[in-house]
């Protein structure tokens, strides 16, 4: 780790806290922007990783995408139009094996509320 990535770990957060609004279909560059630190600045990416968040950047409805997870190769989460969700899924699938001979597997989920204390 290098010192950058704790500046620029905290430019984000503030510019995440106090930057505009974004609407219902629009993705604060903070959002994705920390997979860069992520895997420049703590290096816990990998090629297939960076490979994989490259092809679904460019992917029609996607709208970010960046590495999740604990890091290390870990996983990647995009934030996809509804109705292009299951071709987009297919179409990065699609290129990620033609460019690495490896077939990533790939989910649709859809976001809920946040953590919360359920009493009994």
């Amino acid at each position: 780790m290098t010192a950058s990535a704790l500046v620029n770990h905290d430019q984000v957060t503030t510019l995440d806290v106090d930057g505009p609004e974004t609407g219902p279909y629009q993705v604060s560059p903070c959002a994705v922007s920390p997979y860069t630190s992520l895997a420049a600045d703590y290096e816990v990416s990998c090629p297939e990783l960076d490979q994989i968040v490259a092809i679904a950047g460019k992917t029609p409805g996607v709208h970010g995408a960046r590495l999740t997870g604990g890091g290390f190769g870990g996983s990647a989460i995009a934030l996809v139009d509804a109705d292009l969700a299951a071709e987009a899924g297919r179409s990065i699938q699609r290129h990620y094996a033609r460019a690495t001979g490896i077939e990533a597997g790939w989910f649709v989920t859809d976001p809920a509320d946040g953590p919360r204390v359920v009493w009994d």
